[in-house]
């Protein structure tokens, strides 16, 4: 089950980012995790940033309001999706 966790200010999710894949992809729930695969390196923040368009197409909001809350130099990340819920996170997963 992926991790969600709502803040008043919408949900935060795990995500862990896998670069330098052959197309922008959701690859999946590992774990409590949602695996991202992105066609950026991750070279000064370009993945971090390409992640975040990525998302907010995913779940249809402006890329405004999605934001990086954990894990800036790593693979395993922290997301928040402003003015979501966990339900609404699911249900555009699926």
């Amino acid at each position: 089950m992926l991790f969600i966790k709502e803040d008043g200010v919408g949900v935060i999710i795990k995500i862990k980012v896998q670069p330098r894949a052959s197309k922008n992809q959701l690859a999946g729930i590992m774990d409590d995790t949602l695996k991202v695969r992105l066609t950026a390196p991750p070279v000064d923040g370009e993945a971090n940033e390409a992640c975040l368009k990525f998302l907010a197409g995913v779940f249809k909001v402006s890329r405004q309001r999605v934001e990086l809350v954990a894990g800036h130099t790593g693979r395993n990340k922290m997301v928040r999706i402003m003015g979501l819920t966990g339900e609404e996170v699911l249900k555009l997963l699926s």
